[in-house]
């Protein structure tokens, strides 16, 4: 298989396992060799996902440890030497709803990733997937990757210098593991790519369904836009639909705005996953009025993931007088115009006549963020 590129280096910069190079960081390199020789020359049949910055497979290295092997498509200009510090940066931020970089290859023109390997792959696969897939996700577990991809969230936004914006939040970047204990993947890459490599037909980087207005139309990137792709990925946990899909029920609606509309009717409950034979309707609801607050037309509303967090474990009370419509962005088009969304004039409406500065939630704890401006924060 021919190896993907990030373009050529300089005779000057040292390949790391032609050159003796060593990094003198806390970073495990791979030859390429060996990555090739654990996924049987990146087969076909060791693929297990693919993704805009490139196709990840399942590997198992000499010692039989069974790993992730993601090789990275995107081009960048980062020398080695930049590359690896950055890897550096990552590797070392640990986390128990993270997913775990072993190491990487930098050899030549080849940019690898080498992750732990999760037993049940991509959430999507089975929240997405067929009805005997989702047989294991009950409510249970669905609550418990809520909370898991909450405080995985918040590690990163709150717990970090400086802090990261992962800009790809959705169902098919959180994995799980054995125990279905939930784990962001691809964390990493939002510090790795520069901003203009993208996976869209667009100069901003995310996925149709989960991309906030602000960060979709005026590439306003801040912690906030996590926020809104998070409550688009718990919609679709409590659900089962995927919220790409914009046809439900006979209408031409997307999953954030079918929710909303069923909110206001007052019948939320018709959003649960028909799947769910069991589940307790309090906090079914309570899910997704979260899910709602977090994808508020207005960035300034929405409330940072340490208040989700709280949210989610009851430390802080809803107040849903102060819920305002969701931003929805309806194609990629729409995007690329820059226009905005179709109930965008009535959201803003809401918002305006509301104070900016009132929270969303009542809390003893009242954890705070500031939110991080794209200039404060570079994925560089």
């Amino acid at each position: 298989m021919g190896c993907f590129c990030f373009g050529s280096f300089p005779a000057s910069e040292k390949d790391p396992h032609q050159q003796g190079y060593s990094s003198g960081k806390n970073i495990n390199l791979f030859s390429y060799d060996e990555l090739r020789a654990a996924t049987r020359n990146f087969h076909e049949s060791s693929k297990i996902g693919r993704g805009g910055f490139g196709t990840v497979y399942k590997g198992t290295l000499k010692n039989r440890t069974e790993v992730a092997v993601k090789t990275l498509s995107a081009e960048s200009k980062q020398g080695i030497q930049e590359f690896l510090t950055e890897i550096d940066t990552i590797t070392n931020v640990k986390h128990p709803n993270l997913v775990e970089l072993i190491g990487c290859c930098v050899q030549g023109s080849n940019r690898v990733l080498v992750y732990e390997y999760l037993e049940y792959n991509s959430l999507d696969r089975l929240l997405l997937g067929s009805k005997g897939k989702k047989a294991d996700l009950d409510w249970s577990r669905r609550s418990a990757i809520c909370m898991g991809a909450a405080r995985g969230l918040a590690f990163l936004h709150e717990e970090l210098d400086p802090p990261i914006v992962h800009r790809d939040i959705k169902a098919s970047n959180i994995l799980l593991d054995r125990d279905f204990v939930p784990k962001i993947g691809d964390f990493g890459l939002a510090k790795l790519f520069p901003d203009n490599v993208t996976h869209l037909s667009t100069r901003v980087a995310g996925t149709v369904g989960y991309l906030a207005p602000e960060y979709a139309m005026r590439g306003q990137l801040t912690k906030k836009a996590d926020i809104y792709s998070f409550g688009v990925l718990m919609l679709e946990i409590v659900s089962g639909r995927s919220s790409a899909k914009s046809t439900w029920s006979g209408t031409q609606k997307f999953l954030l705005e079918l929710t909303w509309e069923l909110y206001e009717e007052g019948r939320l409950l018709e959003m649960v996953d028909s799947d769910l034979e069991q589940y307790p309707e309090e906090e079914v609801l309570r899910y997704m009025k979260i899910a709602l607050f977090c994808t508020q037309s207005s960035a300034k509303r929405r409330p940072s993931m340490a208040q989700v967090v709280s949210m989610l474990s009851k430390r802080a009370n809803l107040n849903e007088k102060l819920l305002t419509p969701p931003g929805i962005i309806h194609d990629v088009m729409q995007i690329n115009r820059g226009s905005k969304p179709t109930n965008a004039s009535r959201s803003e409406t809401a918002t305006s006549s509301m104070d900016p500065n009132s929270s969303a939630i009542d809390s003893t704890e009242r954890p705070t963020s500031s939110p991080v401006s794209f200039t404060d924060m570079s994925p560089r």
